[in-house]
């Protein structure tokens, strides 16, 4: 879950301050600490929120422990520090640790699915983000993290009306490239399946970029053909563009 991009498709998590939802996605959420006023010595919670911003996690969850009271943002804000090493256990107890103090913060339920996600534990992500769709049914991340688990267990048709709602909330869910994001751990038909349903959706919202980026990847990891791509009404308004004739051209060469 490294780094700041949609490579992969992936489940995003909301950070805090930064709409974190991971989210591929988003993708951890919670609010950011105040800033302190000019010339008063930062808290521990701003000082850990300044090692995580530059990817100090270790630090920044050994700064986190020395303040004065654990907060349920602070509890999810080390959730994210630990999920970003990849210690899946930790983070899950993180935020479980801060859902005991506040129950209702739909951003944490979706950054528990995000842990569940990438252990393949499916069941357990729907049920995560269904309970972050339920007190923020608004949360165009938790939607897009919802289909994308839904591609994962091959509920195709499910997953693709999951991004349909996160689209029409946002149009911009799948091409935002500020939020960290944890990597799906399907296989690379999955992968394909969802790049796919992601080209889809950038391609309907008029996002051609980011339409091509995923589409790429989709007929890469082999889930789509040259002939169903043409085929499919949602990519019309790219025919005329000449990156996509180019990688029609490439298609056609690789499978005549």
């Amino acid at each position: 879950m490294r780094g700041h991009s949609y490579i992969l498709c992936i489940f995003a998590i909301l950070l805090p301050g930064a709409g974190l939802s991971a989210g591929q996605s988003a993708p951890v959420a919670g609010p950011t600490s105040p800033a302190p006023a000019i010339n008063q010595p930062l808290d521990a919670e701003q000082q850990g929120d300044l090692l995580c911003a530059r990817q100090r996690y270790q630090a920044a969850i050994a700064t986190y422990e020395k303040a004065p009271k654990m907060t349920p943002a602070i509890w999810n804000k080390m959730g994210i520090a630990y999920q970003m090493m990849f210690n899946a256990k930790d983070a899950a107890r993180c935020y479980r640790e801060s859902l005991k103090l506040d129950p209702r913060n739909g951003d944490v339920w979706n950054n528990l699915g995000t842990v569940y996600a990438t252990q393949k534990l499916y069941g357990q992500a729907d049920r995560m983000y269904r309970k972050a769709l339920k007190l923020k049914p608004q949360s165009a991340l938790a939607l897009k993290n919802l289909g994308t688990d839904l591609l994962a267990e091959h509920k195709y048709e499910k997953g693709w009306a999951a991004y349909s709602q996160a689209l029409a909330l946002d149009p911009q869910i799948f091409s935002e490239h500020s939020r960290p994001t944890v990597e799906n751990p399907g296989s690379v038909g999955d992968r394909g399946a969802m790049n796919y349903y992601m080209a889809l959706g950038c391609a309907r919202a008029g996002y051609d970029s980011c339409a091509l980026e995923y589409l790429r990847k989709a007929l890469n990891e082999g889930f789509a053909t040259r002939k169903k791509v043409e085929a499919e009404s949602g990519f019309a308004s790219l025919k005329q563009n000449a990156d996509f004739q180019q990688l029609m051209e490439e298609q056609n060469m690789k499978q005549p």
